[in-house]
């Protein structure tokens, strides 16, 4: 198991419309192989940069979903609002507490 981490950069003024177009395009990646579930989260110091969080059996499920036309509409819908590319990198969690759920709100 993998988590993707990928930061949004979204243009001053466009939050809400982002995290709308967000909504609307996740079914797109909840259907994709090896999905296990996300947590977009609003960063605190920089309120308009997002941070989507992705459980991913593995590399390769997440690059398949990167390879596929779900994963162009999935960007499509959400690109007239980013200020920049997204960063993307991928973790593996080597040590957790037990009460501590990352995919949790």
């Amino acid at each position: 198991m993998i988590h993707e981490i990928a930061l949004f950069p979204v243009k001053a003024g466009q939050r809400d419309a982002f995290q709308r177009a967000f909504r609307e395009v996740t079914h797109l990646l909840a259907r994709a192989t090896g999905y296990h579930g996300h947590v977009l989260m609003q960063e605190v110091e920089n309120p308009s940069h997002f941070n989507l969080i992705v459980r991913w059996q593995s590399l390769e499920d997440h690059q398949g979903f990167e390879a596929s036309d779900d994963h162009d509409v999935f960007m499509t819908g959400m690109q007239a609002y980013l200020a920049a590319e997204p960063s993307v990198h991928h973790v593996r969690i080597l040590a957790s507490t037990n009460d501590i759920d990352i995919l949790s709100a």
